[in-house]
Formats: C-alpha cells, structure tokens, sequence
C-alpha cells in the first residue's frame, strides 16, 4: 500500500486531514512517495506511521507562523531578495523545523520506506531521494524557485519537486503497489478554463505543467491496482486555491486540515460500506 503526497506549499495542510482520516481507520503505508510540501508531510508519517505521529504534524502545522517558516515582513523578504538576487526566503527556519523533528535521520532508518522527488538543476532532470540524510532531501524537493534557495546535496543543486512529478502516482504505479492512496493539496479536482486575462495565462500553464504526468497516470491505470484519490472538501467555486505564502496563508491551517479530514472520513467510511456489500453479495452468490 503506497501513499503519495503532492506538493503545494502552504496548501499542505489539506494532506494533514487526510492524514489523519487515514489513520483512524488503521489504514497504514507500506510505502511512501512525496513531493515538495508532501515530502515534509510523508517524512513524518515514514518516520512513525501512527496516529500520534498526525497529531504532532497537526502541531507543527497550526505553528508555523510562530516558527518563522513563510512568515517574514515585506521588509525582511526584500532584503533576502536583494542578498540573493534569487529567492524571497531563507530556508534556515524550514531546517531548524526538521532538524528538531528528525535530527540525523537517514532516509534509510525511516520505519516505512520512502522516497521524495526534486529537480536536479545541473541534469535538468528529476531525482529521488531514496537514502541519504533526511533533511537534506525534504529541503530539496520543497525549495520552491523564487521563494527559497536551491539545496546542494552530493555535488548537486536542487529545486522543488513539483517541478518535475508534483504528485507522483506513476511512481506508486510502478512500484508494486496494489493499493494507492492519493493525498493532495486541492487545485487537481478543479477543472480549468482557457485564460482570459495575463495573469490567467500564467496560471493555466503553470497548472498543466503541474498536474499532466498525474493526469497521465490516471488515465492509464495498472490492472489489479486501486488508486484513490482523497477530496479535500473544498466547495467547487472555493477561492482557496493559491498557496498564499506568508501569515495570511498559514492563518487557514486549521480550517484546511478539518475540511481535509471531514471529506476523506466520508470517503473511506463509503468506500468500507461499498465493500462490505460487495462481500455480502458475493456470500450470497
């Protein structure tokens, strides 16, 4: 049973919820794949797959405006611009946050196997972290250009993952699984429209970049392999669709992670109902 997460900044609090859906009902991974933002959530649920593990990734969350991550005044984000010439934050609060959770941890001790993407700049090509210090790959695969830095691991200059698989199911596809949980930060469901104003247009090809490998995917399914991908619960119409870096964004972390959790319950709980009822028909046969 593979878990993916995709990537979406601040969005990642929907992943939380389905998180923690997931784990009430004892439903636990055998495999988990991340991306960006999911990288840092899927580290946590590898490193200990409980539901204990859920709460304390709900904490984190709910803190991280107090932490720093993403919170920085207009002042001080012109001057990292200014520093750097090519990102608005520093990533120092990001690893002072996963130094504390996971300290030395390689990729390899984890309790559940698990991989997260990012881009190689150098090889223009995309690169999963399989082992290898922790901390390292989730600042790699959650380096948004323009926010935060690059991350150099081996030799090797990284940016986000979701640059490449943002939600990387054909990689869960490949990997053996026979069931396939997909948690993502909303945008997916939605379908788009042809842009009508400039801005329109940058994010329509931003979103078709992000989303064609997962499109893909689905459309090409495994025989024998059940994919289900989690709602977030958003409404349809809902503007909450941009990650909105900053206190603003982080300020609707906790109505994400219950939305999430309340739509991914009634998912499941439907599901087990539908299965149930396939048994007792097959019984009867």
């Amino acid at each position: 049973m593979a878990f993916v997460l995709g990537g979406g900044g601040p969005l990642g609090a929907y992943e939380v919820g389905m998180l923690k859906a997931l784990m009430e009902r004892g439903i636990q991974p055998d495999l988990v794949l991340g991306s960006s933002v999911g990288a840092l959530n899927g580290a946590m649920v590898a490193a200990d797959p409980q539901l204990e593990a859920v709460a304390r990734l709900e904490h984190l969350w709910v803190s991280l405006r107090e932490r720093g991550v993403f919170a920085d005044t207009l002042f001080a984000q012109m001057g990292t611009a200014l520093r750097s010439r090519t990102h608005l934050f520093s990533n120092a609060a990001l690893r002072g946050l996963l130094e504390r959770e996971f300290g030395g941890t390689r990729i390899e001790d984890l309790a559940v196997p698990y991989e997260c993407v990012a881009a190689s700049i150098e090889r223009a090509s995309e690169h999963w972290f399989t082992r290898g210090p922790l901390v390292e790959a989730v600042l790699a695969s959650s380096a948004v250009p323009g926010l935060l830095p690059p991350v150099l691991v081996g030799g090797e200059h990284y940016l986000d993952g979701g640059l490449v698989d943002s939600v990387p199911v054909g990689r869960a596809l490949a990997s053996g699984a026979t069931t396939v949980y997909v948690l993502h930060v909303g945008r997916i469901d939605h379908p788009l429209q042809a842009p009508r104003t400039p801005r329109e247009v940058a994010v329509v090809a931003f979103e078709i970049a992000r989303r064609h490998r997962f499109v893909h995917a689905l459309n090409n399914p495994v025989a024998g392999v059940e994919v289900h991908v989690l709602p977030t619960g958003t409404p349809g119409s809902s503007t909450d669709l941009r990650p909105r870096y900053g206190r603003r964004g982080l300020g609707l972390v906790r109505e994400r992670i219950e939305r999430a959790y309340q739509a991914s319950s009634a998912y499941l709980a439907k599901h087990e109902q539908g299965l149930e009822q396939g048994d007792e028909q097959g019984r009867e046969r």
